[in-house]
């Protein structure tokens, strides 16, 4: 889609969802004299962001916090319960009770599509993005790219639910008679895909809602101080934490649908001055999160984390489970991997003593804490050792990516890089030679694949500087004790 082409479907979605209720004007300033050619205008406006989540949202005025922001009527939202008012789906879809709510809500979106010009949504489905870089997209040579064990796990764990769920689905579609191309894989993908990374919460659908207008928002962590706070509750047991945890869910979003004004409503989480891009913070999720249910990543995301696998020797409590046992941004170990690590290093005759000090997170002993760093140290250096490229190795070809990515023709790239093995796994995956790599000249299905192992080496990249934290962090510590 070109420039031109993709402003006019913008200006046609912006003037649709105008005249069915979407507006940024608050229900007080409804007289306010606003384009009736547009729902945008008071408070946002649709702008570019090269180097921050590209189209966005940015503020039209200046904007105080808690303001509102946008306004969609319920109407507006694709859900599951809008779509199934057309009685042959709803039938089609009755017949398969076991289906999850996000496969029918895939379903309907593919049933809006095959309507084309015909589906109440068109003006919206026309702006979708036409591909996706969430992880059921990723194929084996991207996977690979993560190179860390947990991470490729996941990643072919979601490749295979994905296709699960539309053997699942594909029943119900072919009875609906939909066309031939929107029965493949590649078509769910796109409509799942779609769904994870688009959907918003309501609290009738565990699928949530498709949102014209609303889902223009990027992406933003949630603050550092919110994240300090949060990191309060390790330590609890789960029910202690479900409860704070969903006492602040208020804080760690932006937006949520009113039943007063029957609309899903959108606030300003912080000042923002005109012309500024207005972010939309939806929870706090680990880079690994982020690429498998949204397709991209923060190079600087204070909710990452890198997993730890610890010895049945030293996890001996069995208190924690492997999710609480990690490394933060800066290196410093979760609250249950420190618990876990400093037990392990007590003599089996004197946990049950210092039990209750180590579950209150205090230090046990000098000598206690000096083994724990010097043995997690270790650790994450054997771990960085045998992943199979260094830290300068992935910094070296992200660079290099970023050219192919931009199609700049690569000759000032270092010859030696292009008989990297991963190079050359690049270009058999892609069945390339290294000179078709070198002119310049990808296929968009290439760029595709080159976004995506981009993708995975930022991540890998992001996973080892969690490691190298770890490691200065537990010298500063020695440092300190002795």
């Amino acid at each position: 889609m070109s420039e031109e082409e993709e402003a006019l479907k913008m200006e046609a979605l912006l003037r649709w969802a105008a005249q069915i209720g979407i507006s940024d004007v608050p229900s007080s300033n409804s007289s306010s004299s606003i384009p009736s050619s547009s729902c945008l205008g008071h408070s946002l406006l649709v702008s570019h962001f090269p180097l921050a989540g590209g189209r966005g949202l940015a503020a039209a005025r200046d904007l105080r916090k808690g303001n509102l922001l946008l306004r969609v009527p319920k109407a507006a939202l694709l859900t599951n319960q809008r779509v199934l008012q057309d009685e042959n789906l709803a039938y089609c879809m009755k017949k398969h009770p076991n289906l999850s709510s996000s496969q029918k809500l895939t379903i309907c979106l593919l049933a809006e599509v095959a309507n084309a010009r015909g589906s109440w949504w068109y003006p919206y489905l026309v702006m979708l993005p036409l591909s996706y870089d969430t992880l059921p997209n990723f194929h084996e040579f991207e996977i690979h790219a993560l190179q860390v064990e947990d991470a490729i796990w996941v990643s072919e764990k979601a490749v295979v639910k994905a296709r699960s769920e539309w053997k699942e689905g594909l029943l119900v579609m072919q009875e609906m008679e939909l066309k031939p191309q929107l029965l493949s894989f590649r078509s769910w993908l796109w409509a799942s895909s779609t769904v994870s990374s688009r959907a918003l919460h309501i609290p009738w659908d565990d699928a949530g809602c498709l949102c014209p207008v609303g889902d223009l928002f990027n992406y933003a962590a949630p603050d550092d101080k919110l994240c300090a706070e949060e990191s309060h509750f390790e330590g609890k047991d789960e029910k202690q934490f479900t409860e704070q945890a969903n006492s602040h869910a208020l804080r760690l979003t932006d937006g949520g649908y009113e039943e007063e004004s029957t609309s899903y409503c959108f606030y300003a989480k912080r000042n923002y001055k005109k012309g500024e891009q207005v972010l939309l913070s939806y929870g706090t999720y680990s880079n690994l999160d982020l690429l498998e249910h949204y397709g991209f990543l923060l190079t600087s995301n204070p909710n990452d984390k890198a997993f730890l696998q610890l010895d049945a020797a030293v996890n001996i409590s069995k208190t924690w489970p492997k999710d609480c046992l990690y490394l933060q941004p800066d290196g410093k170990p979760s609250f249950g991997l420190l618990c876990a690590l400093r037990l392990g290093e007590t003599p089996m005759n004197r946990r049950r003593a210092v039990g209750r000090l180590a579950y209150s997170g205090f230090l046990l002993s000098n000598e206690n804490e000096v083994l724990v760093m010097k043995k997690l140290a270790k650790h994450c250096c054997q771990l960085l050792e045998e992943l199979p490229t260094t830290m300068k190795d992935d910094a070296s070809l992200l660079l290099a990516i970023e050219k192919i990515r931009n199609q700049i023709v690569l000759f000032d790239v270092p010859e030696s890089l292009f008989y990297h093995e991963e190079v050359g796994g690049f270009l058999r995956a892609n069945g390339m030679e290294k000179e078709r790599l070198m002119d310049g000249s990808l296929s968009a299905k290439v760029l595709r694949s080159v976004e995506r192992w981009k993708l995975a080496v930022q991540w890998r990249l992001c996973y080892k500087e969690i490691l190298s934290n770890c490691i200065s962090y537990c010298s500063m510590v020695v440092g300190q004790i002795s």
